[in-house]
């Protein structure tokens, strides 16, 4: 008897860390498929995958659209019936300023796909997560979002933390998010974790970061497809746990 192709959603996977987690995951022989806003670059992202030997379908969803979410939840529904896994990797930073010049907007602005859309696509697919036999829900998190780190002042982060306020307050709070859904989850066998891909070099930083996409999405594969004894509810790196 043949055993079913995992099914996983991947957000924000038309390129950086989203893109090569979702290449890792095909690798393991799951179907992938890469949420995007832009269909041109989500549909390009698929092909490139394919054209690698990868079952990887183009969706279209932005995370921070209600409507583009339930019609994204509903076509996977239609199509395959479940979603084993959901990697909420969609993710923007704005607002790089001191946070006494950080308007409430900028804040807002960062929340709504930082942590609001991670719950409306999270709530929104679980229904097919509940069908999966070991759902599994890896939340892209950073270790800008560890409270641990936000408060010292001459520890490593000081330099980032000082000017991006929106950023890593929408990955604090991603973290609490991924502890309260893994509390709920967890008598039903969903494991859910945070993940920190560390400093890779992405648009998001401008390609200024050490380690490539590749190895950040290491840790979100791993976690992805971990077996029923792995953690849940942790913020955890490739070498490791982080302090909250």
């Amino acid at each position: 008897m043949t055993t079913p192709r995992k099914i996983a959603l991947v957000t924000g996977a038309n390129k950086g860390i989203g893109k090569e987690t979702a290449r890792g995951l095909a690798a393991l022989g799951t179907t992938v498929l890469i949420g995007a806003r832009d269909a041109e670059r989500g549909e390009a992202a698929a092909e490139e995958l394919r054209a690698d030997g990868a079952d990887a379908r183009f969706l279209p969803l932005d995370v921070t659209d209600g409507n583009s979410v339930r019609a994204a939840a509903e076509w996977i529904d239609a199509t395959f019936g479940r979603l084993d896994v959901l990697v909420n990797n969609a993710g923007i930073a704005v607002g790089h300023r001191k946070p006494s010049e950080t308007s409430a907007a900028t804040v807002r602005e960062v929340y709504e796909t930082n942590v609001f859309g991670v719950i409306a696509v999270t709530n929104a697919v679980l229904p097919l997560l509940r069908r999966s036999a070991a759902g599994r829900v890896v939340n892209m998190s950073s270790e800008l979002g560890s409270l641990s780190h936000l408060s010292d002042p001459d520890g490593p982060w000081a330099a980032h933390t000082a000017v991006l306020l929106p950023y890593c307050t929408s990955k604090s709070a991603l973290n609490a998010v991924t502890v309260l859904y893994a509390n709920e989850l967890r008598a039903e066998g969903i494991l859910v974790n945070a993940v920190s891909p560390g400093y890779c070099a992405t648009d998001l930083n401008r390609h200024g970061g050490v380690r490539t996409a590749g190895e950040g999405a290491a840790v979100a594969v791993a976690l992805a497809t971990v077996g029923e004894d792995g953690p849940t509810g942790a913020l955890l790196a490739e070498d490791g746990p982080i302090p909250w």
